[in-house]
């Protein structure tokens, strides 16, 4: 098993791209600039929130089908998109298109159950089938045949002057190996390995072991391997907020302390029926964040990481806490560009 002091293989990061309501385009721009940044700095992969009816990105797809045309190396992922506001079947239509778009960079999370607060808008997506949706596992198993190319239609064949396929156009060689299943249960995790997803843990776990959030986070990571045919190979990547301050102005650091502080009474403390448990947001120099996830029980497991972007910095920010983390603590944990 890893442990402290060997190298991490994958560094990532995850934005929410929130935009002002009054300017959309001009927060989509500042998304598609930090993606770009990403790639200059070196990281390997950058990733989107997928939020309905929220003032950030609602349509990753569409973004990431522009990530690809301003980029050409890292690749390019959504941290979650809950399949039960999607219809499978178009969805992957689009995320192949986008994959070719990409030649092969797309890295799709998902999410199965009800989408958070569809009881408020499902008349807007399903106003005559919604008692009859299929919220759970099975839809996005459907997604994953059609863009793995299984048979959809009962007619392939020329008809007049058009030709048709019976398996989803186009079709994306390798994309359905790429899929990642964002889990915060012993459940999830081992649903996402006996199904050969991979697994994205974030900064959220359910506290069925207890109010420890990385002894959660663990058995759940373990429990995911031991369910995956690749075992102890099969990959993971961590999601946890990390807010290094190397370069960060006096009045930056002010910010951020503050942001932290103003969401710590919640680690340590299980939230509704299903003990939900957050995690602390680690916050200073590269060295002390990096001192930090080294006694990390679940991380010393993990060799690839998504670090999120807090929700509501600003650009500026942004840039300076993905310089800091390519440079400084990407480097502290072994991280090199072009591993």
């Amino acid at each position: 098993m890893p442990h402290p002091g060997e190298p991490l293989e994958r560094l990532g990061f995850l934005t929410i791209g929130l935009f002002d309501p009054a300017d959309p385009a001009a927060g989509h721009e500042t998304t598609l600039r930090i993606i770009e940044l990403g790639e200059q700095l070196g990281f390997d992969s950058a990733w989107l929130r997928h939020r309905h009816l929220q003032y950030g990105i609602s349509s990753p797809v569409a973004v990431l089908a522009a990530a690809t045309q301003r980029t050409s190396r890292i690749e390019l992922g959504t941290a979650v998109t809950p399949i039960g506001a999607e219809n499978p079947f178009r969805l992957a239509e689009d995320l192949a298109t986008v994959d070719l778009l990409s030649h092969g960079r797309i890295t799709p999370g998902f999410s199965a159950g009800r989408p958070m607060n569809i009881d408020h808008y499902k008349d807007a997506i399903y106003p005559d089938t919604f008692e009859q949706e299929d919220f759970d596992y099975g839809r996005l198993l459907r997604f994953r045949d059609f863009v793995r190319g299984d048979v959809v239609s009962s007619f392939a064949g020329t008809q007049g002057i058009e030709v048709f396929a019976d398996t989803v156009q186009p079709h994306s060689a390798g994309l359905s190996e790429r899929l990642w299943y964002g889990g915060g249960s012993t459940r999830s995790a081992e649903w996402a390995g006996a199904n050969g997803f991979h697994f994205l843990t974030s900064s959220v776990v359910q506290g069925e072991l207890g109010d420890d959030f990385a002894e959660n986070q663990l058995h759940q990571v373990r429990a995911y391997r031991a369910a995956h045919p690749a075992g102890e190979r099969a990959r993971v990547s961590q999601g946890l907020v990390v807010i290094p301050t190397d370069s960060a102005t006096a009045e930056q650091k002010e910010k951020y302390a503050a942001y932290v502080a103003g969401r710590a009474a919640r680690v340590g403390v299980p939230q509704g029926p299903r003990r939900m448990l957050f995690a602390a947001d680690l916050i200073g120099s590269s060295e002390q964040i990096a001192d930090a996830l080294d006694a990390d029980a679940a991380f010393r497991e993990i060799r690839e990481v998504a670090f999120a972007l807090p929700f509501s910095f600003e650009h500026e920010d942004y840039v300076q806490i993905l310089h800091d983390i390519a440079e400084r603590l990407g480097p502290a944990l072994g991280w090199h560009p072009g591993r």
